[in-house]
């Protein structure tokens, strides 16, 4: 494993983290996209399937579960837990738009039509435009909470490091993935505002907000 693949899983596992703890911390999910949420575990349920027939290594096992398992949680908090909170009326993003399509895009383009490749796919495909609801709702109330932009961010630098790696892989490994590839750079493009805005105005401690 390079040091780009690490320091993106270790992003991605910050950015989920932030996001439980303020949950968690606020007792209040404002802000958040429970919609985000529920296509996110939707993402790591169909990729990690394979936990029920291989084992890679430790690592790669303890990070799916917990991927999962923190996924669901989120979802829990948002839906149970904390429902008094949720923002719902914000939270207007069609999903279905994103999950049928990606659904479709799945069967036709993947490396194999297995039940199994074709749910992988699935799961790159959507993780990539998955953030679409989150930055939706951003829009529609205005602005987003610090802490909600610091879990914005840490999740855009995953994606932006798990490029690197990618780029890494096929120099160093001859390892090629166009779908990855692909659905990674259409998920970068997708933070590249946001990343200008959080640069401009969070870490100079001003509120961010996106434009309608």
């Amino acid at each position: 494993m390079n040091v780009f693949r690490l320091t993106g899983d270790l992003s991605h596992l910050a950015a989920i983290i932030i996001l439980l703890l303020k949950i968690w911390k606020t007792r209040s999910c404002a802000g958040i996209s429970g919609k985000s949420q529920i296509l996110f575990a939707l993402v790591f349920t169909t990729r990690y399937l394979d936990l029920l027939m291989s084992f890679i290594s430790l690592y790669n096992t303890t990070m799916k579960v917990i991927y999962i398992a923190c996924a669901y949680a989120t979802v829990y908090l948002i839906y149970v837990k904390f429902k008094a909170t949720y923002d719902g009326n914000h939270d207007t993003f069609r999903a279905e738009f994103l999950v049928v399509p990606v659904g479709g895009l799945a069967f036709l383009v993947n490396h194999d039509f297995s039940p199994l490749e074709i749910m992988w796919t699935f799961s790159i495909y959507l993780e990539s435009v998955s953030i679409l609801p989150q930055l939706f709702m951003i829009s529609k109330t205005g602005e987003a909470e610090t802490i909600t932009t610091h879990y914005l961010f840490f999740l855009g630098l995953y994606r932006a490091l798990y490029l690197i790696n990618w780029i890494w892989r096929f120099y160093f490994e001859g390892f090629f993935d166009m779908i990855a590839i692909v659905a990674g750079i259409v998920q970068t493009i997708l933070y590249c505002d946001f990343f200008y805005l959080y640069v401009t105005k969070v870490l100079k401690g001003k509120k961010l907000s996106l434009p309608a």
